[in-house]
């Protein structure tokens, strides 16, 4: 397996994380690797062999303390505590303050969030769509944890579409003008939320995208400024699975716990 390790700085010894890439699995097909090997798809809803994706899981298992709380994503913004969850619950995030119990989101261009509170008492991941970052989930997951007994948080944020490949509509840029607004955010935050929608020369009512800034903006409403990552784009890198560039694809996992 090739994994990404968060470059994140001053989190403490008793938390790990990483995010997976498309290798080192069993997956063929749309699910492989890209260079002809097997991929390492860890979603069970997406036509993969099901066998090959529990086989996937299996190894992913090896290094990790114990079977992570799969979710059932639907792009909102509930949060749940990984320590009593059941796997397979609706949610598009988790925290957990019990050593071993790990959260885990999957993506194929949406944004993975990883917090982590910086006394190492409380941990999350978050499932961040454009839909979920306009319902609040990186807010609810911050709140989540702050509640679970969190001090200052640190973010990390993984492989997601790049600025220079989230093609978006007006009504996407609609959206996040309508939630800053009914967030009482100042008219300069609401002005750099604006800037984050790059529009596309020759196409009327098209805009880039920034998910990665956007993310940025919305975790310092509050209060998370040590933000870390933000600088892959799963579509122009080969080395993830990529559902605006292949349609059909796998998905990635990333992964955070108390140890």
């Amino acid at each position: 397996m090739q994994l990404i390790i968060p470059d994140w700085a001053n989190i403490p010894r008793n938390i790990a994380a990483f995010s997976t890439t498309r290798s080192g699995g069993a997956s063929l097909g749309p699910y492989g690797d890209g260079c002809g090997g097997g991929g390492l798809n860890l979603g069970t809803h997406v036509d993969d062999v099901p066998h090959t994706v529990a086989s996937n899981r299996a190894l992913l298992a090896t290094v990790l303390p114990t079977e992570p709380v799969w979710m059932t994503q639907v792009h909102g913004r509930h949060v749940i505590d990984a320590d009593g969850a059941k796997i397979g619950m609706e949610a598009d995030a988790a925290i957990a303050t019990r050593p071993g119990m790990v959260c885990v989101v999957q993506t194929a261009d949406c944004l993975p969030a990883l917090f982590a509170d910086l006394e190492g008492r409380v941990v999350g991941a978050a499932h961040a769509g454009w839909r979920g970052l306009v319902g609040g989930i990186l807010q609810n997951t911050v709140a989540r944890m702050r509640q679970a007994g969190a001090g200052q948080i640190a973010a990390w944020l993984g492989p997601a579409i790049g600025p220079a490949q989230f093609e978006v509509g007006s009504d996407v840029l609609a959206a996040f003008v309508d939630a800053a607004q009914a967030a009482q955010y100042q008219p300069q935050v609401r002005a750099q939320i604006h800037a984050c929608f790059r529009p596309i020369s020759g196409l009327s009512g098209k805009y880039f995208a920034n998910i990665y800034q956007l993310a940025r903006i919305v975790l310092q409403q509050t209060g998370v400024t040590d933000v870390y990552g933000g600088d892959l784009c799963t579509v122009t890198d080969s080395m993830f699975y990529s559902y605006r560039r292949d349609h059909v694809t796998g998905r990635m996992a990333s992964l955070i716990w108390l140890k």
